[in-house]
């Protein structure tokens, strides 16, 4: 998912996502350990999401602290 988009949804939603994502995250890695994953990259992909979504949200708490 683009920063962008990321950025255009509200604040609500982005911990939904998150918890989403990480859920997937956690999912992926479960079955990855028990047999092989078809698409391994998409493991890279869920990470690079997540940090997308936890540097957002970040900068917001950021910006409302000043």
């Amino acid at each position: 998912m683009k920063t962008a988009k990321i950025r255009e949804m509200r604040a609500d939603e982005w911990a939904g996502e998150l918890t989403s994502l990480e859920k997937q995250l956690f999912d992926m890695r479960t079955r990855a350990v028990t047999e092989k994953l078809e698409n391994s990259h998409l493991l890279k992909n869920i990470k690079k999401d997540i940090a997308r979504f936890k540097t957002v949200i970040r900068q917001s708490q950021l910006k409302g602290e000043k």
